[in-house]
This record gives C-alpha cells, sequence and structure tokens, in this order.
C-alpha cells in the first residue's frame, strides 16, 4: 500500500495524491505494477525500490543522479511461531531521497516507521528530508537497545529455570534468542559501517550544520554501544548455554543415581524374603513369630544400607 503524507499545522495528514515535501510511505501489501508506476511517475530507478524489499539486503547507499538509495536494517519481531526460531529478525528499510520527496519503503509493517505514523517523534517534519533520516536512523539504534533489554531479561528467567529443570525446552529457548543476537550483530555492525560511510563522505551535506552534525555523532555512539552489547550478551548466552547443558546432564545424572539407589535399596527385602521362601530348611519353620524375624531382619538391612549410602553422600 502507498500512501502519502505531510505535516500541517503541527500534525501528519494523509495525502490523496503525491504532492511535493510529502512523505511517500510503501509497506505491504502492494504490486509489481504500482512499484512500476510509482518509479515512473518519480522517475526513480525500479531497482531502488525492488533492492529493500530484498529480507537480505545488507546496509549501504547509493547515488545515481539525484537521487539516493539509503537501506538499514532494523530489528522486528519474528512471527514464525517454530520453538527454535528467532525471536526477532532484521529486515531492511529502503530511504529514496529525490528532489521533492522522500520514500520510504519495507516489506513489512515496521514498528520504527510507525513511530512517526503515530507522531510519537518530537520535531517530525518530511519536509526536513535530512533530520527525518538522521530521526529515523535515531529510533532504529532506540529500537535495537529495547529489544536487546528485552532478550536479555528473557535469558535470565530462562536461566533461573534452568538450574532445576532437566528439560530441553528451556535450551531451545535460549537458542532463539542466541539466533536473534546473531541478526542484531550482523545488522548492527552493517549499520555502523553505512553510517562511518555516510559520515566520512557527508552524503547528507550536513557537515556545516552542528546541530545534525551533533546528532549524526550520538546515533553513531549509540549505535556502536547497541553493537557491544549485542556482542557482550551472545558471549554471555553461549556460556549460559554450556553451563546449562552441564547443569541439565548434572541433573540428570543425579536423578538417575537416586533412583538406582532406590531400586537396590527396595531389593534388600525382597532378596530376604525370597531366602526364606525357598524350599528348603531354615529353623524358622516351626516358630510363630517367623514372620517378624523376616520382618526385623530386612528392616536391619535396609536401614544398615541407607547408612551406607548416606555415608557415602550418594543419598
Amino acid at each position: 500500500m502507498i500512501r502519502f503524507y505531510k505535516k500541517d499545522g503541527g500534525s501528519l495528514n494523509e495525502l490523496e495524491r503525491l504532492e511535493p515535501d510529502c512523505w511517500v510511505n510503501i509497506s505491504a501489501p502492494f504490486t509489481q505494477e504500482e512499484l512500476e508506476e510509482l518509479a515512473f511517475k518519480l522517475d526513480i530507478p525500479l531497482d531502488f525500490l525492488t533492492d529493500s524489499l530484498d529480507i537480505d539486503e545488507r546496509s549501504r547507499y547509493e547515488r545515481e543522479d539525484d537521487i539516493l538509495l539509503i537501506v538499514i536494517n532494523t530489528p522486528f519481531l519474528n512471527r514464525d511461531e517454530e520453538e527454535v526460531e528467532a525471536d526477532y529478525i532484521t529486515v531492511p528499510v529502503g530511504l529514496i531521497i529525490t528532489p521533492n520527496n522522500i520514500i520510504t519503503i519495507t516489506s513489512f509493517k515496521n514498528p520504527v516507521l510507525q513511530l512517526f505514523l503515530d507522531g510519537k517523534v518530537k520535531n517530525f517534519n518530511p519536509s526536513n528530508v535530512k533530520l527525518f533520516i538522521l530521526q529515523l536512523m535515531e529510533q532504529n539504534v532506540l529500537r535495537f537497545l529495547t529489544c536487546l533489554k528485552k532478550l536479555n531479561l528473557k535469558r535470565n528467567m530462562i536461566e533461573k529455570e534452568l538450574y532445576d529443570s532437566s528439560r530441553s525446552k528451556e535450551l531451545k529457548q535460549l537458542l532463539s534468542i542466541e539466533k536473534s543476537l546473531v541478526y542484531f550483530v550482523t545488522a548492527l555492525s552493517s549499520n555502523e559501517l553505512l553510517k562511518m560511510k555516510m559520515k566520512r563522505s557527508d552524503i547528507l551535506r550536513i557537515r556545516d550544520d552542528e546541530d545534525k552534525t551533533d546528532l549524526f555523532e550520538d546515533i553513531i555512539i549509540d549505535n556502536s554501544q547497541a553493537l557491544e552489547m549485542a556482542n557482550t550478551y551472545t558471549k554471555i548466552l553461549q556460556s549460559t548455554m554450556e553451563s546449562s547443558a552441564s547443569i541439565i546432564s548434572n541433573n540428570l545424572n543425579v536423578f538417575i543415581q537416586r533412583l538406582t539407589l532406590i531400586t537396590i535399596i527396595l531389593m534388600v527385602p525382597t532378596l530376604v524374603a525370597s531366602f526364606f521362601g525357598m524350599n528348603t530348611p531354615s529353623g524358622l519353620e516351626e516358630s510363630e513369630y517367623a514372620f517378624y524375624y523376616i520382618i526385623i531382619i530386612s528392616v536391619i538391612l535396609t536401614i544398615l544400607l541407607v547408612w551406607f549410602f548416606r555415608r557415602k553422600r550418594m543419598f
């Protein structure tokens, strides 16, 4: 779906048709014919639109004549319900700057763009293209930081459950988190290289604007912080998974050991009763207390066996 927005009177209004200085937002569902029509109308290369729809597209920028394409990767909550799939994936968002408009295109409903549509970004105005791009990058980094904190919180909760668990369910959940972190590290690294290249080449031409330059510097610093957090959480998670596998194995061994000891202890009364149940003289055939003697012998032997296991710290 292709929609047009323009800010008027402090609020973002949707337009019925394309106008100068408006924001063109393209999100699913849309057709190839609609993209071709828009590309022809705005005189932009069609591949600028289609490249941004490839989920594996790397962060980059490209200029052709007076048209600029910037592709950044953003975090996205995975809708796949498979247990071992990543909680979060990363999807590309294309920013296309033309002389009269700015275009955003993504194959998913993106939560970062939704912040702008909902009017939750301060001082946002699509007619100020350079500030819009910087604000979008800023909100994207903040989104990464928020998702990283959620993943780390989930990891802490799963880790507490693992101490007394012998199931593989928790390990599968940790595997999903690890996959998410791999996506994040890759995307943040790619985004960082893009921003450093943009700063070096001054592709946005903001070098003489101190406020925008300072904002861009802060965005680069925040991106580096997010990347460092993702790397740190990845290392912690890998260590946790290794430790958790050992804990689960140890818990299982302890359970089997206790079950084996209980089986051995329960075998003693059975063994005593089997001996005295044989069709051979035992000296107790004529005694009216024979049953009680057998019970007492079984109890004594069982207590001695339990005492032995406890002394060896096996029980």
